[in-house]
């Protein structure tokens, strides 16, 4: 009897390397659902055996689908495939009736020696069945998607290193990638009301096969206290403090990030020593800084934010034309 398998995750990148990392003689029907809100509508109007479920998405979250599948007599069996691998993550999801949680991106041996585990691969082909039918996946892989995905991916990695640090939950958003002119960075920073306030940011920069980063992390001067906080300090926060602090956060969140990054395009990026670009001024003016050095970059933005603290931070990606050819061509060996 065939397996109905539904595959929720909002990256087609990350859909098609999960489907083809499946068993090939597993008797199942695939299907795909981009959020969760789609996903529970699959499940309420079909029979679904086995969910592979990502946290970070829009519309409905890994954890929110978890809840709705609450109390459900038809819910199908829950594998979480994530790139947040935070402690604290995978015992919420556990909590929430997840049967497993395994990391992204997650190999075919890893895959199948979970569900061998898990006694979810059971039924492989015999006579008179076809083996896995993928359903549709003719999607075309773009930069963008391709690009947000590996970033899904690096943020989690970079994430865990720092909930690590402040033992604390780290709030993961989807990433967000756009083709922009630089004089758009400013409306593209999703600080929402905060743009008014003071912030200070670090920027070090990133070359290998062709590609060329800086990364831009900006942080808000309304966080420090609370960050001082969590690390114990209880002096007076100086001029000096704020520096070694922001330098502190650049150096756990920029590192552990472009390690994962690099990782999955298979490359390595030499690097510059990270700088202060300001300190205590508008995002506006700190924005205006990089007006005379770029005029159109690809830009990947992630909000970092500590749950329950008053700590917020932007990590932006500024990618030179230049790089978008090589970057298209590593992205698009993922799925090959």
């Amino acid at each position: 009897m065939s397996v109905n398998i539904l595959i929720c995750d909002d990256s087609s990148l990350a859909r098609k390397q999960l489907a083809r990392a499946l068993p090939k003689d597993w008797d199942a029907n695939v299907t795909y659902a981009q959020h969760g809100q789609e996903a529970l509508d699959i499940i309420n109007s079909s029979s679904v055996d086995i969910m592979f479920l990502d946290l970070n998405m829009p519309v409905l979250d890994g954890y929110q689908t978890l809840q709705g599948l609450q109390g459900k007599a038809n819910a199908p069996v829950v594998v979480v495939v994530s790139g947040d691998v935070q402690p604290l993550a995978i015992k919420r999801v556990s909590d929430l009736g997840a049967l497993d949680f395994l990391k992204k991106p997650v190999s075919s041996d890893i895959l199948l020696d979970t569900l061998s585990d898990l006694s979810i691969f059971k039924d492989r082909t015999s006579d008179g069945n076809n083996g896995l039918n993928l359903g549709d996946l003719k999607e075309k892989l773009t930069l963008t998607s391709g690009l947000q995905e590996v970033a899904n991916v690096s943020m989690g990695r970079a994430a865990s290193v720092l909930a690590d640090m402040l033992n604390v939950f780290i709030k993961l958003p989807v990433p967000q990638v756009n083709v922009l002119e630089v004089s758009e960075l400013q409306m593209a920073l999703s600080y929402g009301g905060k743009e008014q306030g003071q912030c200070s940011a670090v920027t070090q920069g990133f070359v290998g096969a062709g590609i060329s980063i800086e990364t831009l992390l900006i942080f808000s001067d309304s966080s420090f206290p609370d960050m001082a906080k969590l690390l114990g300090m209880s002096e007076t926060i100086d001029h000096t403090m704020e520096l070694e602090l922001l330098m502190d956060i650049s150096s756990v969140l920029v590192g552990p990030f472009m390690a994962a990054l690099s990782q999955q395009l298979n490359i390595e990026f030499s690097r510059s020593h990270p700088a202060v670009l300001g300190q205590h001024i508008k995002v506006q003016d700190l924005v205006g800084v990089k007006k005379s050095s770029l005029k159109q970059t690809l830009a990947v933005e992630i909000v970092y934010e500590v749950e329950n603290y008053k700590i917020s931070c932007d990590l932006l990606l500024l990618f030179t034309e230049d790089s978008l050819e090589p970057l298209e061509r590593l992205l698009s060996y993922l799925i090959d």
